[in-house]
């Protein structure tokens, strides 16, 4: 039987959906049905994942100003 530090070890194989050994698969399938805590943890990392593959809302005139103006040197 796997333990969670297993799945959270091939956790990213399972959410980039890369080729494993079909008795890999099937332990860590099974590990997913018995574990809870494991369930959420691949859910909030297939979350994340998928928030970090979307692009920057863009920026306005009014906002890129404030960061340049934090970004410039004091005392000028």
């Amino acid at each position: 039987m796997l333990k969670c530090r297993d799945l959270v070890n091939q956790a990213d194989l399972l959410i980039d959906g890369a080729e494993l050994r079909p008795g890999r698969r099937l332990a860590l399938r099974a590990h997913l049905l018995i574990c809870r805590h494991c369930r959420r943890y691949l859910r909030q990392l297939d979350a994340l994942t998928d928030h970090l593959h979307q692009p920057p809302p863009p920026l306005n005139e009014r906002d890129t100003r404030a960061v340049l103006e934090r970004l410039e040197p004091r005392g000028r």
